[in-house]
């Protein structure tokens, strides 16, 4: 093993147990904490492989979401430590049921998708041929026409404003 494999191993662990700490916390600032945790090791990851524009974006929008978190949670609980839900018999059977669920489905998409044949493998193989530039990279993320990624964008952005504007709502009624 090299270096860049043990620190594959390092941060693989350090996102699996910061997963597992953000679904198993009580307290709504822990979880976000742990949360801030995964997102960070994620970013690790990126910049691990060479992404370090992925890694730079992972970190000031994902992880910087976090710090938004953190507000919107202090301002909903109006600062106290308030706790999750406690957990009941029916609620870890149906968590540990939607787990099997979702189990299964990534193992039957990861078995029956045909990776030989794949984008990526052929682009491996053949790294000097139809390479994209970033103007055209650039022009298609801002493209209102088919195969264009504005219109998904803009929708996510008045998804997530619809949420903040419904807790907002909720926390008010309290």
């Amino acid at each position: 093993m090299n270096a860049q494999d043990i620190m594959f191993v390092i941060l693989a662990v350090f996102i699996a147990l910061s997963s597992i700490a953000t679904v198993v916390a009580k307290s709504i600032v822990r979880a976000a904490t742990y949360l801030f945790f995964v997102l960070i090791g994620t970013a690790g990851l990126y910049f691990l492989m060479g992404y370090t524009f992925l890694g730079s974006v992972q970190t000031m929008v994902y992880a910087g979401g976090i710090i938004v978190l953190y507000v919107f949670s202090i301002f909903l609980t109006s600062g106290q430590t308030e706790e999750l839900s406690q957990t009941t018999k029916g609620k870890i059977f149906s968590g540990a049921l939607l787990a099997v669920v979702g189990i299964a489905v990534f193992a039957t998409v990861l078995w029956t998708h045909n990776w030989v044949g794949s984008v990526a493998v052929e682009a491996l193989s053949k790294p000097s041929e139809d390479i994209i530039s970033m103007e055209t990279i650039g022009t298609q993320m801002l493209a209102t026409d088919k195969g264009g990624f504005l219109l998904p964008f803009e929708v996510v952005s008045v998804l997530l404003l619809a949420c903040i504007v419904a807790g907002l709502v909720i926390a008010r009624k309290r």
